[in-house]
């Protein structure tokens, strides 16, 4: 086993079968239908500055503003329309970044799942 410098050993997980916990949406980012969000941190670096995980939403459209974000879908589909930029449509295999105070519209179609790497300031 190895660990990196703060002690963590490293480590594998298979995605689909990670079990995540609720992370309940504030009402104001909900434009339709009922979408639940889910996830689980598998790693936060010791200054909390970098976080990796999965997440997950089920079908409904809402709104919300990035970090700087790189992730991978695992399964699902969405569409994430970048105000003032591109408009993205994401299925399994897909590698999008999402730069820091992105305001995104995320049209779920299928229930997306994730895996991500998160830099914050």
């Amino acid at each position: 086993m190895t660990t990196n410098d703060q002690g963590v050993p490293s480590f594998a997980v298979y995605i689909p079968d990670v079990e995540l916990t609720a992370e309940p949406l504030d009402p104001a980012q909900i434009v339709s239908g009922a979408p639940e969000v889910t996830g689980k941190v598998l790693w936060e670096s010791a200054d909390g500055k970098q976080v990796r995980g999965i997440w997950q939403i089920t079908p409904g459209v809402v709104t919300d503003t990035e970090a700087n974000e790189l992730f991978v879908v695992v399964s699902g589909r969405a569409t994430v329309a970048v105000e003032g930029g591109a408009t993205l449509e994401l299925g399994p295999g897909d590698a999008a970044v999402l730069r820091e105070g992105d305001r995104t519209t995320w049209t779920v179609h299928e229930t997306l799942r994730k895996a991500y790497h998160i830099t914050l300031p």
